[in-house]
């Protein structure tokens, strides 16, 4: 079984590492955004009409929330990928106009691969576990050379990969042997 150092996960999964005080935050923009537009229309003389309040406030408010919880991901997914993350929430946070949030998506490291058997953190381009030495890229028996994992015969030399498909070759010429005696 091949180890990728990089696994696919769909946007639903990756909102799921959002820890929960980023959310609560997120909510925190159209709490201020309700007071907001309340004082405004309150006051003798609001600023513009009720409906272009909210509309700004629903705007700004979405905003505010979705830069909240960017900070969050970036506090959870650099833990994940064994980031520091300290360092990176409060870059995120301080370099100004989002370009801290940029920096983390073009700086982080690679997710941190598992082993299948032992689960021991590995990094990407190992060939075997460094606490069990389970073989993690699938090699040719006859040149030792990388396959494929679907791979039924090898690239390079042209050596049989697997027994279950001289089982299948040799079910299908018994019968021909048989049927010829």
């Amino acid at each position: 079984m091949p180890v990728k150092a990089e696994t696919s996960t769909h946007f639903i999964d990756e909102l799921h590492i959002i820890s929960p005080w980023a959310f609560f935050l997120a909510i925190l923009p159209y709490i201020a955004a309700i007071a907001a537009i309340v004082f405004a229309s309150l006051s003798g003389k609001p600023p513009m009409s009720l409906p272009a309040m909210v509309a700004v406030g629903i705007l700004g408010g979405t905003v505010l929330a979705c830069y909240i919880l960017l900070i969050g991901y970036v506090n959870s997914d650099a833990g994940r990928r064994g980031m520091s993350r300290l360092a990176w929430t409060l870059l995120a946070i301080l370099i100004p106009n989002a370009l801290g949030i940029v920096l983390y998506f073009v700086l982080r490291k690679p997710r941190i691969a598992t082993c299948p058997q032992c689960c021991a953190p590995l990094e990407p381009g190992f060939g075997f576990c460094p606490r069990c030495r389970y073989r993690l890229n699938p090699t040719c028996p006859k040149c030792q050379r990388s396959v494929h994992t679907g791979d039924k015969f090898c690239p390079y030399c042209g050596g049989d990969l697997g027994a279950g498909v001289n089982e299948v070759v040799d079910s299908a010429a018994s019968p021909a042997k048989s049927s010829g005696s």
